[in-house]
């Protein structure tokens, strides 16, 4: 069985105005184009609560780092009591947009032999146990900083997306 373990995991909330579209958009396309993760929606839940609505939202990504090492990401939003409204912006302009609460989850995992290839006897997990503390603990440490630099910045870039939109 592939050895997994989180090297990245945070929260935010953000509550305001923002465009719920918009922001979906953002982060899907930030996160393929920045970390080249392959990203799969796995749940979508929408309720109705009167004029507003709740959401809660879970992808999955994954990108091969090599033969050996994985990236898996999960990334959940929760929505809550999200109402379209109408604003005027700096031009005069009517704008339709949402309020509501936005609460972002994301875990950066590193998965090591992602293929099973080491998992066949105790012998074969005994060296690969040994050939990553002692043979390629530099280049896991690398893929480690990659993996918590790619999730921070999502997470920054998502933050700003939020902000400024609360602003327009």
């Amino acid at each position: 069985m592939p050895e997994q373990e989180t090297i990245f995991s945070e929260k935010f909330k953000f509550e305001g105005i923002f465009s719920f579209k918009d922001f979906y958009r953002f982060c899907h396309d930030w996160l393929i184009q920045e970390t080249g993760l392959t990203i799969q929606e796995v749940k979508y839940v929408e309720k109705a609560k009167g004029e507003t609505k709740d959401l809660d939202i879970e992808w999955k990504g994954w990108v091969k780092m090599t033969d050996y090492f994985k990236f898996d990401s999960k990334i959940e939003f929760k929505i809550l009591f999200m109402r379209e409204i109408e604003i005027t912006d700096v031009n005069g302009k009517k704008i339709k947009t949402n309020q509501g609460s936005v609460e972002v989850k994301c875990k950066g995992i590193l998965v090591r032999d992602w293929q099973g290839k080491f998992e066949n006897n105790a012998f074969q997990k005994f060296l690969r146990a040994l050939y990553e503390k002692w043979m390629i603990r530099p280049r896991i440490d690398q893929l480690e900083d990659k993996i918590f630099g790619d999730m921070g910045d999502f997470v920054e870039q998502s933050k700003a997306f939020l902000a400024l939109e609360g602003r327009q």
